[in-house]
C-alpha cells in the first residue's frame, strides 16, 4: 500500500468510519445497539413475501382446477378428446384417465388453499402434486395435446413458484 492509502485507512479507523464500495451504497444499516455497521442482505420485505404466497396458490389452485376440468371431460365425454383411448401413450380408458386428474385437481386445489394459510405440507404437496400432474399431462398429450402442454408448462411454474416463495415471510 502507498503511504497515502495508509495513511488514510488509519484517519479512517481513528474516526470510526469505514471505506463503504460503490456497489453497496445504499445498502447499509446502523445496528442500534453497537454503533457498528452492519450490511443489510439484499431481499424482499414481508409484503413481497406474501405477494409470492399468493402467486404460488394461485397457480396452484388454476393447474388444479384445470386438472379437474379435464378429468370431469375425460369421465363424462370421452368423445371430446383427439383419439380413442388405444392411442394414448397408457392403454387404459378415458374413465381412468378422468378420475386420475379429478384426483390431482382436487388435492392441488386443497394445497392451494393451505399454501395460502402457510402450511407446510401444502407446500410438499403441492409441488408434488404438480410435478406428478405434469408426467401425467406427459403421457396424456396424444388425446388433446395443446391443453396438456398447458397444464405441463403452467405445472412447471408453479413448482418454481412455491419453491421460491412458498415459505411466509421468507426473504429470498
Amino acid at each position: 500500500m502507498s503511504e497515502t492509502s495508509q495513511a488514510r485507512s488509519r484517519a479512517q479507523e481513528a474516526a470510526g468510519t469505514e471505506h463503504v464500495p460503490p456497489q453497496t451504497r445504499g445498502r447499509m444499516d446502523e445496528a442500534s445497539t453497537t454503533g457498528e455497521r452492519s450490511y443489510a442482505r439484499e431481499g424482499r420485505s414481508d409484503m413481497g413475501g406474501m405477494g409470492g404466497i399468493a402467486f404460488a396458490s394461485t397457480l396452484l389452485f388454476l393447474a388444479g382446477a384445470y386438472q379437474i376440468i379435464v378429468g370431469l371431460t375425460a369421465i363424462l365425454n370421452s368423445d371430446f378428446y383427439v383419439v380413442t383411448a388405444s392411442g394414448l401413450a397408457v392403454n387404459v380408458n378415458y374413465a381412468a384417465w378422468g378420475w386420475v386428474h379429478l384426483a390431482l385437481g382436487v388435492i392441488a386445489v386443497a394445497a392451494g388453499f393451505g399454501l395460502l394459510t402457510g402450511q407446510t405440507w401444502a407446500r410438499v404437496t403441492g409441488i408434488a402434486m404438480a410435478a406428478l400432474s405434469a408426467i401425467v399431462n406427459l403421457a396424456f398429450i396424444p388425446a388433446y395435446p395443446l391443453w396438456a402442454l398447458v397444464v405441463i408448462a403452467l405445472d412447471i411454474v408453479v413448482i418454481y413458484a412455491i419453491a421460491v416463495h412458498g415459505k411466509r415471510g421468507e426473504t429470498v
